[in-house]
């Protein structure tokens, strides 16, 4: 009996190890085709970064040097650039690596942009793709918010963002080669309260991007807009308050987003594979993305609530 028993569990066990092998084949296969995507197309590719001193730019930045990409860093923040670049270069990694280059560059500078694509193509000749990720956010109701931080926070974001992108396009186009990679937000798609800012700038970047990809698409210069929704990183603490100071604190919803390095992976899929606008993001945020366009009363009733909720909080938080 005991040895008939032994037959069958082991007989069992052999099925369900068959099944999960037949069951898990498509995704090994999709692995496969991915890694080979990644031999074939990046390896060598020159890749410019903004705010790759931390958060997400700093993931971003692990997973295209892994790729065998030739990468820029660039930031404000030179002491932060070379601690990522020592990072990046510690890593044990079997393939084709490069040194990366650090620029310092300050988004909000915008005449010294030009100057900048310069530098880079004096050492590498062109740029095959531009990652526009640098970035900043606030946590200040509207009436609250000094005009000189909405200008600050839309130079970052925007004008930054739409200098350094037009400062690059000139050699993509010469090569008839590029992609051109936005990193929006989710509240770039629709604004949610102590956010007007940085939704604006936002949902500016939305509307860039759409142009801009269909008049350069005839140059085969590809654009591609990411609008993540909360990725676990400082973000939220280096966002801004309405006079301009640093907000210091930690978002539970921030805190609790996706890991910096899973996003950066959703990422490098969407630029190989050529997607045009991509929302990365949690069911919450993607219900509010339907209800704005589909029921757009009840989202206005909601996002009411929402402020109403924030206001309350905040005069608790200021009289104890």
């Amino acid at each position: 009996m005991d040895g008939g028993h032994v037959a069958i569990n082991q007989k069992n066990r052999g099925f369900l190890c068959w099944l999960m092998k037949i069951l898990s084949f498509p995704c090994s296969f999709y692995k496969y085709l991915f890694d080979k995507e990644i031999r074939n197309s990046l390896p060598n590719k020159v890749v410019l970064i903004t705010g790759a001193s931390s958060g997400l730019g700093e993931a971003l930045a692990h997973v295209f040097y892994t790729t065998g990409a030739k990468i820029i860093l660039a930031s404000r923040r030179i002491e932060e650039l070379e601690r990522v670049k020592r990072d990046l270069m510690n890593i044990d990694h079997i393939g084709i690596t490069h040194s990366p280059m650090i620029l310092q560059m300050d988004l909000t500078d915008i005449n010294s942009l030009p100057e900048k694509v310069n530098q880079v193509l004096d050492v590498y000749g062109h740029i095959d793709i531009l990652v526009n990720n640098g970035g900043v956010s606030i946590r200040s109701n509207a009436v609250d918010t000094k005009v000189d931080v909405d200008i600050k926070i839309m130079l970052t974001n925007y004008f930054g963002t739409v200098a350094l992108t037009k400062a690059v396009l000139p050699s993509m186009i010469a090569r008839r080669d590029g992609k051109i990679l936005c990193i929006g937000s989710v509240q770039g798609k629709f604004a949610i309260p102590q956010r007007a800012s940085y939704s604006a700038s936002k949902h500016a970047i939305q509307a860039f991007c759409d142009s801009l990809r269909a008049e350069v698409d005839e140059h085969n210069v590809k654009v591609t807009l990411i609008s993540p929704g909360y990725i676990s990183t400082n973000f939220s603490f280096n966002a801004f308050t309405g006079t301009g100071n640093a907000y210091a604190k930690m978002d539970e919803s921030t805190a609790q987003g996706t890991d910096p390095i899973e996003m950066a992976k959703y990422i490098l899929q969407a630029v190989l594979k050529d997607k045009k606008d991509v929302i990365f993001c949690g069911l919450a945020p993607r219900l509010a993305y339907y209800i704005r366009f589909l029921m757009p009363s009840l989202y206005f009733w909601i996002m009411s609530k929402r402020a109403q909720k924030l206001s309350k909080q905040n005069h608790l938080s200021k009289t104890d």
